[in-house]
């Protein structure tokens, strides 16, 4: 058969849901048993290309240079460079334009590298499926697989083509982003009408939907643009970004300072026209002081910083899918934390079981009871539990070594089996799977039904001890199952406690043969024993708790798991001081509403919750939240989705977590660590900090241009600053010091103080007074200067402007320091330690130099060469704010400590 031949039969299927399973494999040239062979795969994948939905195209650089020419900052300068035509200045007419295109240029490049780092940023998470190839389980990116592979299904997968269920195991799925239908659909794999309609083809799968629960196997019909969803994508736009409450507070500020500066400008244009002064000149710089005093850098530089700390989040393991999460981070004062994985290692490993028999404890060197090694040939309760823990179970492992596809509980359940001598590829063979009933949330417990090889229907289960000693009527001992009586009950739940008490992971496990295969489930089992698993604490998580309550950011643990064991693994990693502390139970969270405000604050001030449902969870944030917290959820399965959607930041798993719950967060680990959550907030309060900083030091800056230019208007002296020195100081002290306080990565005090209140604006009270405070003092700075320099220095008006014109410039650059934080030490905080400092303070030390040397650039800023004795006073007059800012904050650190 030709390749356009085969091409044209797998064509047929284009109705898939139509056609029996079978046929549809048939139709595609795949064994659904084997999957397609490597050969296959790689002519397929050449033929219809990658998995892959069309990405929105790349932001073009000419499509961001024109972003810079909008907006009312811009018109202000043209119509001050057409005010210059007007009146026959063509020199600072063409300077004006200049500034324009300078502006823009600055605002592409770092506008371009904010814009690129988000595309970047949007690649660093990937889907990955698991599929059958060539025989054997493997786990490959979603954008690898093509028509004819079969994936392997389970609760919380996010479908990433659409594919014709092959088998279904109580198997439900969102569809809610193709049909609008809120509740789940239910699957089966039997053929429909051709005609069905889309929300009700339950043999089909879509890409991009997910599978709540159940089980099963999915054979792909359609990848890529392909799929329904990638036609509909094909149909429409992508949508605009929504502004992020960070940019809506800027934008609010701009706009404020914007009418604000208008006023005062104008006035002063009036003001400097009543009393004699050039039309032309004071026009000119009054539209000039509002262009300098607007900070529209703001949104470039705050884009910039919030793409470098999100770039810094990634490197430590932490990748932001929303920017909106980035400010949240730095107000979060609550974490709640699931225990396995984040708090522990997830490397689960069987530890003990304990059968009628006796104990069995399991290590490296092998298994042991109390009257010494123990072999499978003389432990047939030992071999039974193995069996039913590697039959009732959905994880794949080599042949060789530790790895394994699938939960890492059946991974560790699986490779204990192979460590005693079990095969599992020969016990399977012998005990073929004839259906599953899967894991369900409710009733905490699996089971699968094989058949045994003398025809009999072998039913395996595995669970919650709780759940699974309910559902038992006999104990398996090695005479035969014994009746299970309420003492023996009693005895096996305490076992259960005193290994959960240790901090162990216990499931029970049970079996049972019967001749009907339709015979309910979960009735009538003999219970094989307790398997326990241990998942030791993590090294970095004790420090990682101290460093959350020394920011005053609370703790607690959440955990699905027993009591005992929540609380062992809480006091070993530091959460509590000792192991009496006794955990909440989830119920107590059902009845929360209906608490008092003292017995709702008693739940707030407990450490562990345990045995708590996705429903509690979204209980429990909203009692957090009702108290004012700012709660950051950790979670993993598809039913923690919810939970991670209501929190303010959802912090999803990347190794072990599901799609679903790493769509619907705000942030997901890549280590899975609690550790990075730290960090993250940390960062998160240090892209905050940086924005503040740079805004106040630009809002400070250009008040200081305002008020010298006012006061000197209102008193008669000559002007301070030219229009085209106001301008250049606005591209050289405003742009290069900001941008590069947005680069700091924070002082090391971040971690040390209480988090700041959610609502808190960009610039507060306080903050306002330190701009007003600082603008005076440079203002008062550079009019004394330029009293001095026309007074007792005798020097000309030029000169005594150009030495007003460095000594703010001078100044300015040197405020940059101002802005360390006030806990921190002089000569070394984060400001010092920024490299970017130092760098832009070298950029606009050179400008400056060249503003007055450079016979061009003079001419045009009108400046002259001011004399040593010139240099002299704008060096000492300029420090003085730093000195000032510097005593003060000194001041004020001493105050703190007192």
């Amino acid at each position: 058969m030709s390749r356009e031949e085969e091409r044209q039969q797998r064509a047929i299927v284009d109705a898939p849901w139509a056609v029996p399973a079978e046929r549809v494999a048939e139709l595609l040239g795949v064994a659904p048993q084997a999957g397609l062979d490597p050969h296959e795969v790689a002519k397929r994948l050449r033929e219809y290309g990658p998995n892959l939905l069309q990405e929105a195209k790349r932001v073009a650089w000419w499509t961001v240079l024109a972003r810079q020419f909008r907006g009312l900052i811009v018109a202000l300068l043209a119509v001050a460079a057409a005010v210059s035509f007007s009146f026959g200045d063509l020199l600072e007419g063409a300077a004006i334009g200049l500034v324009i295109l300078i502006n823009a240029a600055i605002g592409l490049v770092t506008e371009l590298r904010a814009v690129r780092s988000m595309e970047a940023l949007q690649q660093l998470t990937r889907i990955r499926i698991k599929v059958r190839r060539d025989g054997t389980l493997a786990e490959i990116p979603a954008a690898g697989a093509v028509p004819g592979d079969v994936v392997v299904l389970e609760a919380g997968d996010l479908i990433s083509a659409d594919l014709r269920l092959l088998n279904a195991s109580k198997m439900q799925a969102d569809e809610s982003a193709l049909t609008g239908e809120s509740l789940p659909a239910s699957k089966r794999s039997d053929a429909m009408p051709e005609e069905t309609a889309l929300a009700d083809r339950a043999n089909m799968l879509y890409k991009g939907t997910t599978v709540t629960r159940g089980s099963g196997e999915g054979l792909v019909v359609a990848t890529g643009m392909a799929t329904e969803l990638g036609q509909i994508a094909s149909l429409i736009e992508a949508a605009e970004e929504e502004a992020t409450p960070l940019e809506r507070r800027l934008d609010r500020l701009g706009r404020m300072l914007l009418w604000a500066t208008l006023v005062i400008a104008a006035a002063i244009a009036a003001v400097g026209i009543a009393s004699g002064k050039d039309l032309l000149l004071m026009i000119e710089t009054s539209i000039a002081l509002a262009v300098a005093a607007i900070p529209e850098g703001l949104p470039i530089v705050a884009t910039l910083a919030l793409a470098r700390g999100m770039w810094r989040m990634a490197q430590r393991n932490a990748v932001i899918r929303r920017l909106s999460a980035v400010e949240t981070l730095g107000a979060a004062s609550m974490i709640c934390t699931d225990k396995t994985g984040t708090l522990t290692e997830n490397r689960m490993a069987v530890a003990q079981y304990v059968l009628a028999s006796g104990q069995v404890d399991v290590s490296e060197s092998g298994f042991r009871s109390a009257r010494g090694p123990v072999g499978l040939e003389d432990a047939p309760l030992l071999r039974t539990a193995l069996e039913v823990g590697a039959l009732c179970n959905n994880a794949e492992i080599g042949e060789a070594g530790p790895s394994g596809v699938g939960d890492p509980l059946e991974v560790a359940l699986l490779e204990t089996a192979r460590k005693a001598g079990v095969e599992i590829a020969e016990l399977r063979g012998r005990f073929p799977e004839l259906r599953e009933e899967a894991f369900d949330p409710d009733t905490k417990r699996m089971a699968t039904i094989q058949r045994t090889p003398d025809d009999a229907t072998y039913v395996t289960v595995k669970g919650a001890p709780e759940a699974v000693l309910s559902a038992c009527t006999s104990v398996l001992e090695e005479s035969g199952p014994s009746p299970l009586d309420a003492e023996a009950r009693g005895r096996w739940l305490g076992e259960q406690r005193a290994m959960a008490e240790r901090g162990l992971r216990v499931l029970g496990l049970a079996c049972k043969t019967v001749s009907d295969v339709a015979a309910p489930v979960y009735e009538a089992l003999s219970l094989v024993g307790w398997v326990a698993l241990a998942d030791p604490p993590r090294s970095d998580v004790q420090d990682a708790i101290a460093r959350c309550r020394l920011a005053g950011i609370d703790v607690v643990m959440v955990t699905g798991d027993q009591p005992a064991t929540g609380a062992s693994i809480a006091a070993a990693v530091g959460l509590v001081d000792t192991e009496g502390v006794e955990p909440v139970r989830g119920e107590a969270l059902d009845r929360a509403g209906t608490l008092s405000a003292e017995e709702q604050q008693h739940l707030r001030g407990m450490p562990i919750f345990a045995r708590v449902t996705p429903k509690q969870k979204l209980d429990l944030i909203a009692l957090f939240q009702a108290d004012g917290r700012v709660v950051a959820m950790t979670g993993d399965g598809v039913n923690d989705a919810p939970a991670l959607k209501k929190a303010d930041i959802g912090v999803a798993m990347g190794l072990r977590g599901t799609q679903v719950a790493q769509e619907a967060a705000d942030m997901v680990l890549k280590d899975d660590a609690f550790g990075t959550i730290v960090e993250a907030v940390a960062q998160g309060r240090a892209i905050f900090d940086n924005i503040r900083r740079f805004v106040l030091y630009l809002l400070s800056c250009n008040v200081s241009e305002i008020l010298a230019v006012a006061v000197a208007s209102f008193a008669g002296l000559p002007l301070p600053l030219l229009p085209l020195q106001i301008l250049f100081l606005n591209l050289v002290t405003d742009v290069f010091p900001a941008l590069a306080l947005g680069a700091g990565e924070g002082g090391p005090g971040i971690m040390r103080r209480p988090p700041r209140p959610p609502g808190e604006p960009i610039i507060a009270g306080r903050h306002w007074g330190l701009v007003g405070a600082y603008g005076v003092l440079i203002a008062v700075v550079v009019l004394g200067a330029l009293l001095v320099a026309t007074g007792p220095l005798g020097l000309s008006d030029a000169q005594g402007t150009t030495v007003a014109f460095l000594t703010l410039a001078f100044a300015q650059l040197w405020h940059v320091f101002n802005m360390r934080g006030s806990d921190s030490g002089v000569f070394r905080n984060e400001i010092t330690r920024n490299p970017y400092v130092w760098g832009a303070l070298a950029v606009c030390s050179i400008l400056l130099l060249a503003a007055v040397y450079l016979p061009g650039l003079a001419t045009v800023l009108k400046t002259v060469r001011p004399t040593p004795r010139g240099w002299a006073l704008v060096l000492a007059a300029s420090t003085i704010p730093w000195l000032a800012g510097g005593t003060s904050l000194a001041l004020r650190k001493r105050r703190a400590a007192s």
